[in-house]
């Protein structure tokens, strides 16, 4: 009788740590939930960059189209006023970025750059704009804005990529949360 209990002892303890094995990695993933406020602001990113990424498309095919500085420059305007909205929009996203969950944190850390570059290649073709009024059009300028759409696409797909999958989670812990109720 003895031996048998000594036996089991070990299966109960390998049992029990396989258990609390399984149990760790859900209750922290429970622990860190997502910020409902930068759920929000990255909702609000995703559509401040898809307006970017548009526009952006829009002054390279101002390039082809359309000497004019005056077009330039208003194009140019518009693609600084998104990306001033997203620097407003990430500053608020980088003051709550210790409350969001590990996605949420790592998305914040790969927008930041992002939009830092934006920022500084739309500055460089203002600038450049500014300077050569009676030629608008140089390779400098198209790589400036061609850059600018590449980064703006990546930015859009990066947070749009985020959005969908928090979504997708949201209804997974929904259906998780009724197969629980109804114990199946």
């Amino acid at each position: 009788m003895k031996t048998m209990r000594l036996q089991c002892s070990p299966c109960l303890a390998v049992i029990l740590i396989a258990l609390l094995s399984l149990q760790l990695p859900l209750s922290a993933v429970v622990i860190k939930n997502d910020n409902p406020q930068l759920k929000q602001l990255l909702a609000d990113a995703n559509d401040e960059a898809f307006e970017l990424a548009k526009d952006a498309d829009d002054t390279q095919m101002l390039i082809l189209t359309d000497g004019n500085w005056v077009n330039h420059a208003l194009m140019l305007a518009r693609v600084k006023g998104h990306v001033d909205n997203l620097a407003l929009i990430i500053d608020k996203l980088s003051k709550a970025h210790a409350s969001g969950s590990e996605l949420q944190q790592e998305a914040i850390d790969q927008i930041l750059p992002l939009v830092k570059d934006l920022s500084a290649n739309t500055t460089a073709a203002i600038n450049y704009l500014n300077q050569n009024r009676a030629r608008p059009i140089s390779d400098s300028y198209t790589q400036y804005l061609k850059k600018n759409a590449e980064t703006a696409h990546q930015l859009s797909s990066i947070i749009s990529s985020l959005v969908d999958y928090e979504k997708s989670m949201a209804g997974i812990e929904e259906l998780r949360s009724k197969l629980v109720a109804t114990g199946n």
